[in-house]
């Protein structure tokens, strides 16, 4: 089956609390982080506590940023994703009305201007997932094509910002996204860190 729904998962969880920690700029009490994260108080108190005996928060301050990515990678549930060819994506975005968030490449070439946009990725609302999938049966080819459609836990949507009209994830999700997709991705995000974190 096409792009299937996520599952409930411990993961996700922590995900959305270290996509909070990183997108909260150092100024959030942990039970602000547990409210945005949309977490327990207890479970995200338990998980916090963990990362400040490992020396990488102080309370829900971050101290070492590199390795709360790297946590961050260790524990990722990879989404749900297809590869589709499709003429006209970018006047699909605008024009259709669709919850979507752009990552990885395009994101970054609106954010940053590093890499080539060669490939469009972008994570869609659970809700909208049969909408999309009559797109891709209309105006599309699966297998192959420069577009990777991904279905994840809602909260990637937390922090989305508009560049030039189009919608992209948040700072710290980019980062995530580019260093797991590697290679010349590793070092736009490394860019990205320096630029968003450098001076925290």
């Amino acid at each position: 089956m096409l792009l299937k729904n996520p599952k409930r998962e411990r993961g996700y969880k922590k995900e959305r609390i270290l996509r909070t920690l990183l997108s909260g700029e150092g100024s959030m009490t942990k039970y602000r982080v547990s409210k945005e994260a949309e977490v327990s108080e207890p479970w995200c108190r338990e998980y916090t506590s963990r990362l400040e005996k490992e020396e990488l928060l102080d309370d829900a301050k971050i101290i070492d940023y590199e390795k709360v990515y790297k946590e961050w990678e260790r524990i990722h549930i990879e989404p749900s994703s297809v590869s589709v060819s499709l003429q006209d994506i970018m006047n699909i975005l605008r024009n259709d009305e669709l919850t979507y968030v752009l990552t990885t490449y395009k994101a970054e070439n609106l954010h940053q201007g590093f890499l080539f946009p060669s490939t469009i990725d972008f994570y869609i609302s659970v809700e909208e997932r049969e909408k999309w999938l009559e797109i891709i049966e209309e105006r599309g080819l699966i297998g192959g094509g420069d577009v990777r459609i991904r279905l994840s836990d809602e909260h990637v949507f937390y922090g989305k910002q508009m560049v030039n009209g189009l919608f992209t994830v948040s700072i710290p999700q980019l980062i995530l996204d580019l260093r797991i997709e590697g290679g010349p991705c590793k070092e736009a995000a490394d860019k990205l860190m320096e630029s968003y974190h450098g001076g925290r």
